[in-house]
């Protein structure tokens, strides 16, 4: 067989050969630890000796599987089996799935966002075999109940010898009281399988990405700890501790006024909130969040996903130009108009009330637990300025405050004179 040999990185040797029930795997952007999982599934789901295992990939919203867990796994195929991938797989995208030709073993993906979405998971079936295997990825995106409800699934006597129930998890560590913590990491067990890693033990990383997190952590030290060495962070210097991650209607006519807001990015995410006010508090009903993708695509991704066009969109307005897009494409947008002083003057504004955000917002869900205010290095205080990395969902909630903060402007999506 013409294949390409594999390359693993060493120090997943021990995750790759646990039977444990658990793999909870916690690691820095860039650890290679979901690349490593995807080439470890695809080689036991393509041997005999496992034949009958079957995995289930989860992620909280269960279309974010296509460019993550179905993309990796995809990639694992291509790599492994070099030209010949199609003789040894079959691969569907739609409704996802993968196929092993040799061994009959399948790969399905699946959200937990919703009620309709969990009771699904009760009834999955596969034409051979069992459901073993089941990997989350980004598995602080989800509850504790929702990880019950899988845990559940993987049951009943297996024939075939060689296999195994397992769930595994891999997420880059947000905080340290999050639920995924106590359950796993703070409580010993022969069933558990705990794993760190980060990007400075993958011997695959390239020079410029070191120098972007060298860069990461002179500008963001307590970032850096999260996402450059997998740690788990702390409450010290977050900037909003008022809000509830927590499933509500989303519809309309729930809430006293929804308006859209809009920070635009290209290297970093574009971002884009729905939110709805409620007596006064905040509701974040829906995200659009995307990297590297041009104004024109993120209108047409907005137009499929029903991006209400009647709304107010309050958006960046450092960028005439893009929002002079979103007005020719029918999107009631309009700039934010900033004066000195604007950024703390929001926060403020948000500290004041409750924030619920829906857990299909994930990337809100993660910046808001990470937003902190800089730190003076010679001193250790902070500092009344937010870190500018990883709050592209913040800087929109920011703007979303405008038109109740500021109710004496006469907004309009007219150009202020003078852009």
């Amino acid at each position: 067989m013409n294949t390409v040999r594999v390359q693993f990185n060493k120090h997943f040797k021990e995750v790759n050969q646990s039977t444990r029930r658990y793999r909870a795997m916690r690691g820095s952007a860039g650890s290679g630890k979901s690349v490593n999982i995807a080439q470890d599934y695809i080689l036991k789901l393509s041997d005999p000796r496992y034949k009958g295992a079957n995995l289930l990939c989860v992620r909280k919203v269960n279309e974010t599987n296509r460019n993550s867990t179905y993309a990796e796994l995809n990639g694992a195929i291509n790599r492994i089996y070099g030209s010949r991938a199609e003789e040894f797989w079959e691969t569907r995208q739609s409704p996802l799935s993968l196929k092993s030709k040799v061994t009959g073993n399948e790969v399905i993906f699946r959200g937990v966002n919703d009620a309709r979405d969990r009771e699904k998971l009760k009834s999955i079936n596969f034409a051979h075999g069992k459901l073993v295997w089941i990997w989350v990825e980004e598995a602080t995106e989800l509850q504790e109940s929702d990880v019950d409800i899988l845990d559940d699934r993987l049951r009943g006597i297996l024939d075939n010898p060689n296999l195994y129930y397992q769930i595994t998890f891999t997420f880059n560590p947000v905080s340290s009281t999050h639920w995924i913590k106590r359950k796993y990491f703070d409580y010993e067990s022969d069933d558990i399988l705990t794993h760190h890693s980060t990007y400075l033990q993958n011997r695959f990383i390239d020079e410029a990405y070191h120098r972007r997190m060298l860069r990461r952590k002179e500008q963001d030290p307590e970032g850096y700890a999260i996402y450059g060495l997998g740690d788990w962070g702390e409450l010290g210097g977050l900037i909003l501790k008022n809000f509830t991650i927590k499933e509500f209607d989303t519809d309309y006519s729930m809430f006293d006024s929804m308006h859209h807001a809009q920070d635009f990015g290209f290297n970093h995410a574009n971002a884009i909130l729905t939110v709805g006010v409620k007596d006064g508090d905040f509701y974040i009903c829906d995200e659009i969040y995307v990297h590297e993708m041009a104004t024109d695509a993120i209108i047409e991704l907005a137009d499929r996903q029903g991006l209400n066009k009647y709304l107010e969109m309050y958006c960046d307005s450092a960028e005439p130009d893009r929002i002079q897009m979103w007005q020719n494409a029918g999107y009631n947008a309009t700039g934010v108009i900033k004066e000195p002083g604007s950024v703390q003057a929001q926060i403020d504004y948000l500290k004041q009330r409750k924030i619920y955000i829906h857990p299909n917002c994930v990337n809100t869900a993660k910046e808001i637990q990470q937003w902190s205010w800089k730190k003076d290095k010679k001193t250790g205080l902070y500092l009344d300025s937010p870190v500018e990395v990883f709050d592209d969902a913040m800087a929109a909630l920011r703007y979303s405050t405008e038109p109740l903060r500021r109710p004496e402007l006469q907004w309009t999506n007219e150009r202020p004179q003078g852009w």
